[in-house]
């Protein structure tokens, strides 16, 4: 019910009882009148009636207006009471919330009765609650990462990259690397390709051959002599370069083989090696590289979560999407994750409401001691003051009755 209505029923009902009240003062003043014209036994019985009927009709008025207002603006005392005891209303009402409700007693069979997974799965069942949630979460994350202040973001990741840098061992990384590209044969592959790549360039430039060697040349040696040496030169260095290429057992590449493994070796134990290597480590954490690598990654990593977020379809909105039909069937299917949770919900509840009882007594207080004065006096005559008027309405007819019997009773002993 709207305030409005609550407010349209107590007008009602007040008029109601003060119309009683003129009904009796109106039939006390006939019967007076009557008395006096053209008296009547009954007339005696009715005006006693009516006149005890007034009388508490008037009481009652003044006990339910007292309540919440002074009656006929004067300042009574004891009056107006829910205005001037508003503290100590709010300060009972929370110790009566507190002592009565919050109790391990009365919270035990309340509490242990919660299943709150049975509610999330049923709530989950539905399609359109898992499409809501998913568009929340979308539009939630969606917010999050464009407001979030990108200069922290990049000063965190600065900083957390420097401190995961300086505590790796540059040397012992390294080594074991190179020795991990041996385990699986990528120096020579590496080998492969560039004696591919140098034996088709040779071959290719077979002229640059010819002219750097005439350069070297004497001018007494003929030029055919030179284009036969170079010839030579480039058809030697091609065969070289091409066995090398070829055989994976030529023995170049065996010695390449035994220098990486001694240099891996030296990477790793060698403190000259292990120097040098932290110096040109720490000359990268002292210089602006990481502030600016920090920056891109966080530029790429933000550029692409808002680019998925706000596509139709992309693989982060399936992943979340996916993520809440996995909750909704774990919710459903798995008993043993409802006994867990709903155990938890119990335990925590009730830990946090008995915990916390004190502080919500405290606010129930204060939250009544803040209100207006004026403001708590109407909103509790818009609840019960519907019901109060029945009071002056019960209390004019009870007090006409007693009245008309008191009358009675003293004319018959009388």
């Amino acid at each position: 019910m709207t305030t409005t209505e609550k407010k349209q029923q107590l007008r009602k009902h007040k008029l109601l009882a003060t119309g009683l009240f003129i009904l009796m003062a109106l039939i006390f003043i006939a019967m007076t009148i009557g008395l006096e014209k053209a008296p009547q036994q009954w007339m005696y019985y009715v005006r006693a009636f009516t006149e005890a009927a007034m009388v508490g009709a008037l009481a009652d008025w003044f006990a339910v207006t007292a309540l919440f207002h002074y009656p006929l603006g004067l300042r009574i005392p004891h009056t107006n009471l829910i205005e001037n005891s508003k503290q100590r209303i709010g300060d009972n009402l929370g110790s009566f919330v507190v002592d009565n409700f919050l109790t391990p007693e009365n919270l035990r069979p309340y509490i242990s009765k919660l299943e709150i997974s049975k509610f999330v799965a049923g709530w989950l069942e539905k399609e359109k609650n898992k499409q809501l949630l998913s568009a929340e979460v979308i539009k939630y994350a969606h917010k999050i990462i464009l407001e979030l202040d990108d200069q922290f973001i990049i000063g965190v990741i600065d900083k957390k990259g420097k401190e995961f840098i300086d505590q790796i061992n540059a040397s012992e990384l390294l080594g074991k690397g190179l020795e991990y590209a041996m385990n699986k044969d990528m120096h020579n592959q590496l080998m492969t390709f560039v004696a591919g790549k140098l034996k088709t360039y040779i071959a290719e430039n077979e002229s640059m051959v010819k002219d750097k060697v005439k350069e070297e040349s004497s001018i007494l040696i003929p030029g055919f002599v030179d284009n036969m040496i170079a010839k030579k030169i480039t058809n030697g260095l091609t065969k070289y370069f091409g066995d090398i290429e070829s055989n994976a057992q030529h023995p170049i590449r065996t010695d390449i083989a035994r220098q990486l493994i001694t240099i891996a070796i030296d990477i790793k134990t060698k403190p000259e090696w292990k120097r040098d290597i932290d110096k040109l480590k720490h000359e990268f954490l002292d210089s602006s590289q990481t502030t600016k690598l920090a920056t891109d990654i966080w530029k790429s990593v933000k550029s692409g979560v808002v680019t998925a977020l706000e596509a139709d379809q992309s693989a982060l909105k399936n992943y979340i999407r996916k993520s809440i039909d996995d909750i909704a069937d774990t919710f459903k299917n798995d008993a043993d994750f409802n006994q867990k949770i709903n155990a938890w919900v119990r335990k925590n509840a009730y830990k946090i409401v008995l915990k916390n009882k004190g502080s919500l007594g405290a606010l129930i207080s204060q939250t009544v001691g803040n209100w207006e004065g004026k403001d708590l006096s109407e909103k509790l005559e818009l609840e019960v003051g519907k019901d109060l008027q029945f009071i002056r309405i019960n209390g004019t007819l009870v007090g006409g009755i007693v009245g008309l019997i008191i009358y009675t009773l003293t004319q018959l002993l009388l």
